[in-house]
């Protein structure tokens, strides 16, 4: 695992207020609603809008409330949100937005409260899904209606151990594929490394602090650039050839993350 970017919940809410504003600047604009999201195949910016919103209540009506033990309802567009080509949607979005802010910056994080994932069940949980999906979206936002900018180098080395130490070992895999060997992946611009073994469906994310023996089991594959692309593509929103990679490409595939 690489060392540590500095987190927590003020770290993820600075995340959020920024993001979610970009990402509201971004869908505000005339015109957009139903313009196709390059990166969500099947959604506009609309139905882009409808999903981050409700994303945003069901934390909000589940986190603090539900027990640890209690899974959440399935994710749902509620029926008061307005249809994706009505401009009132924005204004809607607005009001889950703030919402979410005033919910996450009340919440204790180390409350128990559930996740779906093999790891602690606290509220910070929430407050850290809640950062990396709105920059996420924000990008996919952009890429519809401007030219996206990329995410924080700080926010984005969190985004790419999210998806290593949550959605992989969670069962999240984008494919579903039986893979083996060691990756290697380096974030340039803020100095952080990781090494991902995959031994068919199990996966391990080892400590690129400790010593391992790579000389006698080499990485299979490694990519390296900076923090933002490789969460990126890691999310499947860009190819890994947007970054150097060597050996085995074929192999990164089977760490990118839905």
């Amino acid at each position: 695992m690489a060392s540590r970017s500095p987190t927590g919940k003020e770290f993820w809410l600075a995340a959020l207020r920024a993001d979610g504003s970009a990402f509201l600047t971004a869908v505000s604009q005339p015109g957009v609603l139903n313009r196709a999201v390059p990166s969500c195949p099947d959604w506009s910016v609309g139905e882009l809008v409808r999903h981050l919103g409700a994303f945003y209540q069901h934390i909000r009506l589940n986190a603090g409330s539900a027990g640890a033990d209690e899974a959440w309802p399935p994710l749902a567009v509620p029926e008061e949100a307005p249809a994706a080509d009505d401009e009132a949607v924005v204004t809607w979005f607005r009001e889950q937005l703030h919402r979410i802010e005033a919910h996450l910056e009340s919440l204790d994080p180390d409350l128990p409260t559930w996740n779906w994932a093999p790891r602690a069940r606290v509220a910070a949980f929430w407050h850290r899904r809640a950062a990396h999906e709105t920059a996420v979206h924000r990008w996919d936002a952009q890429v519809a209606t401007r030219l996206p900018e990329p995410i924080e180098s700080k926010l984005a080395g969190d985004t790419i151990a999210e998806a290593l130490d949550t959605f992989l070992p969670g069962g999240r895999r984008r494919v579903d594929r039986q893979a083996h060997g060691l990756i290697h992946l380096t974030a340039t611009d803020i100095g952080q490394q990781w090494y991902v073994r995959l031994r068919g469906a199990a996966i391990s994310l080892l400590d690129a602090d400790t010593r391992f023996d790579t000389e006698t089991h080499p990485a299979r594959a490694s990519a390296a650039g900076s923090a933002s692309d490789l969460a990126l593509a890691l999310w499947g929103r860009v190819p890994f050839d947007v970054v150097e990679t060597s050996g085995d490409v074929d192999l990164l595939e089977a760490i990118k993350i839905r």
